[in-house]
């Protein structure tokens, strides 16, 4: 499966997002071109994987697409905020390779290192689109089965009975969806509903933030219910205040969103 109109499909509704909401516009925007730096990866690496194959080790498949880093370096450079901007510029290739090798084989967090989340998630879509697993540390509680990496969105849809709506997770990583128990800590499995309490602002009546009383973790999540045109890791960056909110009231995100909360 080719995986260029994937990332497109993700630009355009933050395109779209950006112009109807001017309080959103920059984090949008940073989004629908960090998707289109993705998308030229993405193709690199499945021309890569299509001229030498690709075999899951990060050490033995980045010669194939290295050279295409350096689109998505460029951007954040040029357009990201203060901090990753600088480490864009500051990443030598041979450092770049060290700093990659390493977040990968101990499976990091975009919490620890966003820009080489940035990096390698077209490569982790790939692998994942080519059913190939990836040579990550296995994965913990609440991962994602495929390559270990965290979910970083919750959203709902209609469950067609009579037990409510059904709740999903997204990957960071590798983009995957797995169906998730809605009185369920994602981060700890805590499941005592006293302790799993949701949050929600008039100003977002889409969105909800769902914490974890005994492991003060939280996950955002967007109601497809309600809006099923969005595209939950986009419309998440319209209520950035409620991550804020979050984070003064003491909870941490399980795993950051494209803004980095």
């Amino acid at each position: 499966m080719a995986l260029a109109p994937v990332f497109e499909r993700r630009a355009l509704r933050a395109d779209a997002l950006a112009r109807q909401s001017p309080t959103a516009r920059a984090p949008l925007e940073f989004a629908a071109g960090l998707y289109r730096a993705q998308q030229s990866m993405a193709i690199a690496i499945e021309a890569a994987a299509a001229r030498r194959g690709l075999v899951g080790r990060l050490d033995q498949d980045l010669d194939g697409f290295a050279g295409a880093t350096e689109v998505l370096l460029r951007f954040a450079a040029d357009h990201a905020p203060p901090a990753l901007s600088e480490a864009a510029r500051n990443s030598a290739v041979e450092d770049l390779r060290v700093r990659l090798g390493a977040w990968w084989s101990d499976g990091g967090s975009g919490g620890d290192d966003y820009l080489a989340r940035a990096l390698l998630r077209p490569y982790a879509e790939v692998l994942r689109a080519l059913d190939l697993a990836p040579a990550r540390p296995p994965a913990a509680a609440g991962a994602c089965a495929f390559c270990g990496g965290l979910p970083w969105i919750a959203w709902r849809v209609a469950s067609g009975s009579n037990e409510g709506a059904q709740r999903f997770l997204g990957c960071a990583l590798c983009g995957k969806e797995w169906s998730a128990g809605r009185i369920r800590c994602p981060s700890c499995a805590e499941e005592q509903p006293d302790k799993l309490a949701s949050f929600q602002s008039e100003r977002h009546p889409t969105v909800r933030i769902e914490t974890c009383a005994n492991c003060r973790a939280y996950v955002k999540s967007i109601d497809l219910t309600l809006d099923a045109r969005a595209i939950p890791e986009v419309d998440d960056l319209l209520s950035l205040s409620m991550d804020l909110w979050a984070a003064e009231e003491g909870y941490a995100r399980i795993e950051p969103g494209l803004a980095g909360l």
